[in-house]
């Protein structure tokens, strides 16, 4: 979509040039943000044409067709153009008159998304975002996800104050990229091996906001790998194979909780960070509705359903993330045949997991069964047999994975990149491939990724996940979970449309409502 935006805008014949963009929208804790879905490219001289009263106008007839388009897909309409310059942009006296005489009919069109109009310039947008509740906004960012991410202002921002703990790594990111991963709220599934380097590194390097998720306690093998987690946290006093039973049940239901070690390794490096522990399972409707208001998120458990609940956030919330893990492959005598760690790039509408068959259905319907179930349908004796794992394996992927991040997010990389993903085989000798690069497949009827999926719908759909109400106090945590899960979950249906462009358009702006919806940076 940015290409074909900019291509549109600025096709180099100083002209002005017009388009509609429908947006999904969701409304969190941080503020609102327009999650940008469809775009609508409008023709010189046939759906943009010389105005009345301004130079420039949308024809009737295309505002028309395109507001009922979102409204029939529950969209907000944002109708945009561009003006010269670069840096800074802002409307004409003419646009916001003609916003004063068309939005208030195209909100009684609506009845319940926004209507807004967008100016780019080439490095700059501005918005004037109309709510059905009478209030009348501006835009206070956009924000153009790929490699790198672009963020997109009125005008260039204050320059920030300088913070001199980090003044080593603000020489490499400069004091703005630093202020922006202070504003950063960051996502981690899964906070065992990977997922706990990913956490400190997050920490350290000054990200302001970290979501930590992971229902698991911290138990005597994880020590070698969990960053942070110390002996008395397993409580080995009692989880000792030579207790009785219901003494090692004791312990073991008093371990530390993973996000607890995390949180304390967090606080540890960052003092004023911002920490979510979620002592939960991202399957479940709460736990995954954590995510939402992210700006990015590390994947670092590796079950069917993590990947599933958060592959669907990526592509419907407009969130970035990325999978990491490292992995061990034995055969049947237990003999060791490949080891490597995975780096994973998903970017919305451009990498997707379903597409690249990493999400199996046979695994999903696996991990939905009870205990009981999975005893019943064991061939082979081997449940409680895990992978070998090593501290080393997840170093090299979680590093990799935060490079990315970072480099991404502070805007150091120089020019758009293709999606790669990458494995590191270190057991491979040179001839072989120490390094190896895939390019993801994407399906035009992907119902994730794919133009008619859930991309950018935001709350228009709901998340494959389960549906927990609390029954009772339990003996783990004081909870236990009535579960229900989401019909269809395991289920790909093929939709036919348009492929959606890899480039997408988030915006956020400030609304003037009660405060819980105030934008919180």
């Amino acid at each position: 979509m940015t290409e074909q935006l900019t291509g549109h805008l600025f096709p180099g014949d100083g002209d002005e040039h017009g388009a509609v963009i429908g947006a999904g929208v969701v409304e969190t804790g941080r503020g609102t943000r327009l999650l940008g879905r469809r775009l609508y490219l409008a023709r010189d001289g046939v759906d943009y044409v010389p105005g009345r009263r301004g130079y420039r106008m949308l024809a009737a007839t295309f505002v028309r067709d395109r507001v009922l388009d979102c409204d029939h897909e529950g969209l907000a309409y944002l109708a945009v153009h561009c003006h010269g310059g670069a840096s800074y942009v802002a409307f004409s006296g003419d646009d916001l008159a003609s916003h004063e005489r068309g939005y208030p009919a195209l909100l009684d069109i609506l009845e319940h998304q926004p209507v807004g109009g967008l100016v780019l310039a080439r490095d700059s947008l501005a918005g004037d975002i109309w709510l059905q509740e009478g209030n009348r906004v501006e835009l206070t960012s956009a924000v153009v996800h790929g490699e790198p991410t672009r963020v997109l202002h009125p005008s260039p921002p204050p320059a920030p104050l300088a913070d001199l703990t980090y003044d080593r790594q603000s020489r490499l990111f400069g004091d703005r990229g630093q202020a922006i991963l202070a504003g950063q709220k960051v996502g981690i599934i899964g906070v065992g091996g990977a997922g706990s380097l990913i956490n400190e590194y997050l920490a350290r390097v000054g990200v302001g906001h970290i979501v930590s998720i992971d229902p698991d306690l911290i138990e005597t093998s994880n020590l070698p790998r969990v960053v942070g987690s110390r002996r008395r946290d397993a409580r080995p006093w009692l989880t000792d194979p030579t207790r009785p039973a219901f003494i090692r049940r004791i312990g073991q239901q008093l371990a530390t909780p993973k996000v607890k070690v995390a949180r304390r390794v967090a606080r540890q490096a960052n003092p004023q960070i911002r920490f979510d522990a979620v002592e939960g399972d991202v399957t479940h409707d709460d736990v995954a509705r954590s995510l939402i208001d992210c700006d990015y998120l590390f994947l670092a458990a590796d079950s069917m359903q993590a990947r599933l609940v958060v592959n669907a956030v990526v592509h419907q919330y407009i969130i970035p993330a990325v999978q990491v893990g490292a992995k061990v492959q034995l055969d049947r005598d237990g003999n060791v045949t490949d080891v490597f760690s995975v780096v994973r790039p998903l970017t919305p509408g451009l990498s997707c997991l379903w597409c690249n068959e990493l999400i199996k259905p046979d695994k999903l319907q696996e991990e939905a069964l009870t205990p009981e179930q999975h005893r019943q349908q064991r061939y082979v004796d081997d449940a409680d047999i895990h992978a070998p794992s090593v501290i080393t394996l997840n170093a090299v992927a979680a590093a990799h994975a935060v490079d990315d991040y970072l480099m991404s997010t502070v805007g150091l990389l120089s020019a758009p990149h293709s999606e790669r993903w990458t494995r590191f085989h270190p057991t491979a000798s040179e001839t072989t491939g120490r390094v190896i690069r895939e390019i993801p497949r994407s399906d035009n009827d992907c119902p994730e990724c794919g133009t008619n999926g859930r991309l950018g719908l935001g709350a228009g759909q709901r998340l494959p996940v389960r549906i927990a109400s609390k029954v009772r106090q339990s003996q783990r945590n004081g909870r236990r979970w009535k579960e229900s899960l989401h019909p269809g979950v395991a289920v790909r249906s093929k939709r036919i449309g348009r492929r959606m462009p890899w480039w997408f358009f988030r915006s956020s702006f400030v609304d003037r409502r009660p405060p819980i919806l105030v934008c919180q940076r």
